[in-house]
């Protein structure tokens, strides 16, 4: 895996020292909402998913990097899931946990580097995300890197006892 690197920050394969910050942020349940979570997780799937998290994006489907400033400070994910290497196509999602990391560009350099990564090295046609309705800082993210709202899933997200809109937003590469 090569290392992916911007002017403030670099992505990196997970690595076991990440247990902690990922444990924080899978048991966050203001972030569960967009990752689809409905429980908390122990620290020993994470462990195991951790030591298996080498494995190819050809075989598991998916890919998730550490998002880390050049102070070497890990911030976030960025994951690339649902990976389907015959339509050349993955869903892409980031999460920046501290709030103090956001609105720094952080985000949109991280997304920068997987979009160039997924478009050459994994030579994908299109990326895709979806984004919960009310969720606008990634919709502005989102949107600012290229992506375009396809389609609306009505009443797709059941969040504290209400039923929440889920945009589909696509970026299709069109240089071949």
């Amino acid at each position: 895996m090569i290392t992916l690197k911007g002017n403030t920050i670099y992505l990196r394969a997970l690595e076991p020292e990440d247990i902690d910050f990922l444990y924080y942020l899978e048991n966050d349940e203001n972030v569960w909402e967009v990752s689809e979570t409905v429980a908390p997780y122990s620290k020993y799937v994470l462990k195991e998913y951790l030591a298996n998290s080498h494995r190819d994006i050809y075989e598991v489907k998916q890919l998730r990097l550490a998002i880390v400033t050049l102070e070497q400070e890990l911030v976030g994910f960025i994951d690339l899931y649902d990976f389907d290497p015959r339509n050349r196509r993955a869903g892409v999602g980031i999460v920046v946990l501290r709030e103090g990391h956001r609105n720094k560009g952080i985000g949109g350099e991280a997304l920068s580097l997987i979009i160039d990564y997924a478009f050459q090295h994994l030579n994908l046609h299109q990326l895709f995300a979806n984004i919960g309705e009310a969720n606008q800082a990634s919709i502005h993210l989102f949107s600012k890197m290229g992506f375009e709202k396809v389609g609306v899933k009505k009443d797709w997200n059941l969040n504290a006892g209400k039923f929440t809109n889920e945009l589909l937003y696509q970026k299709i590469n069109h240089v071949h």
